[in-house]
């Protein structure tokens, strides 16, 4: 994410929105692969579509060290990223939600808020590592050097996972179909693509908006962002647990409202990392706060469909950050993408204070019934 968009838009030489749909496109096959995951850790588990999405990460190191290697012939190179990205999607869709449903099964529904917290966790630190580990592997010995990291990181999950004990849900419920289960997780799913938005514009822009203003050290800003955002699932792990799902979400989403609109307002940049830690801290819990509200309205027989459909709005939203956010940069001028995003955010509050008064008013029509 910290050098991609840099690699195709100077060193390739295509626009900024050109590179922004480049990095989106892996969220068209993980949102295809999502439904297609989540049957397969119904049916037999996490495991297999674990094993698969490793495999999957490993091909597409190699499709990034061909990319690389081709620098010289821009549209080459070009094609070859789309295919990387395609792969990548590929391998996200089938990983995405399995290890959470892997965690939940190895320690009960109750834990589900925090199965998911725990999970993003590790895939944020992965992010405020590997940004700052990319860009010192790009500059010191090109960006086929991080092709390589990836087959041998795609590889060595692969064994660490096939070492791990299989598990699989037990249940007699009747299965319901994965576009019932979409249906039903989409109120929640909305709400969380609204807020992704946010999320998706910093970890594929920021590199662009500090060239633009002739800033150092993006990086820090996607470091801080993830470092932040694991605090927040750390100290404030018991949140869900204690105000339930949809109030931790509104206090969420508005804190992370007010972090882009401190990186939109800011004039140096050490404000930004202030606003791009104050949106990592309030993006933190949005997944799997809305997750367990979502993951409550189906039967256990489809928690791995309800977990893949809810996830799919996280891809949708940050599949739509790079051509929807690049044409605004295109068309208005950089500096507009952070209010936009802050706007786009903010609606998803206001979503969830109805999602909020709806639910209470379902429980007090229930009560008095």
């Amino acid at each position: 994410m910290a050098v991609l968009p840099i690699f195709i838009h100077h060193q390739l030489g295509y626009s900024t929105m050109i590179a922004g749909i480049v990095i989106s496109l892996q969220y068209v096959t993980t949102f295809v692969l999502r439904g297609y995951a989540g049957n397969i850790v119904d049916k037999q588990g996490p495991k297999p579509a674990v094993l698969l999405g490793m495999i999957g990460f490993a091909l597409s190191g190699i499709l990034l060290f061909a990319a690389y290697l081709f620098r010289d012939i821009p549209a080459l190179s070009l094609g070859t990223l789309v295919l990387t990205r395609l792969m990548t999607g590929f391998a996200e869709g089938l990983i995405g939600a399995s290890p959470v449903n892997w965690a939940i099964l190895a320690v009960g529904d109750k834990q589900t808020g925090r199965a998911i917290s725990f999970n993003g966790i590790a895939s944020y630190g992965a992010l405020a590592a590997g940004a700052p580990l990319g860009v010192i592997l790009n500059n010191s010995f090109g960006l086929g050097s991080i092709g390589i990291l990836i087959v041998a990181v795609g590889l060595i999950g692969w064994f660490y996972a096939k070492g791990k004990t299989a598990l699989k849900g037990n249940t007699d419920a009747p299965r319901q179909s994965f576009l019932q289960v979409l249906k039903k997780v989409s109120p929640y799913g909305i709400c969380l693509a609204l807020g992704g938005l946010g999320f998706g514009t910093i970890s594929t822009f920021i590199t662009l908006y500090y060239a633009y203003l002739n800033w150092a050290g993006a990086v820090l800003c996607l470091s801080v962002f993830s470092l932040l955002f694991i605090v927040g699932r750390i100290i404030f792990a018991s949140a869900i647990d204690n105000y339930g799902g949809i109030k931790t979400a509104i206090y969420c989403l508005a804190l992370e409202s007010l972090g882009l609109m401190v990186l939109w307002l800011a004039d140096v940049p050490h404000v930004a990392l202030i606003g791009a830690g104050i949106a990592g801290l309030g993006f933190s819990l949005v997944f799997p706060a809305l997750g367990v509200e979502a993951v409550k309205l189906v039967p256990a027989s489809n928690k791995g469909a309800a977990l893949g459909g809810y996830g799919l709005f996280i891809d949708m939203s940050l599949g739509l950050t790079g051509p929807v956010v690049g044409g605004v940069a295109s068309h208005f001028g950089m500096q507009y993408i952070f209010p936009f995003s802050m706007g786009v955010v903010f609606i998803g509050f206001l979503l969830s204070l109805l999602l909020h008064y709806r639910q209470k008013a379902a429980l007090s029509y229930s009560g008095n019934s």
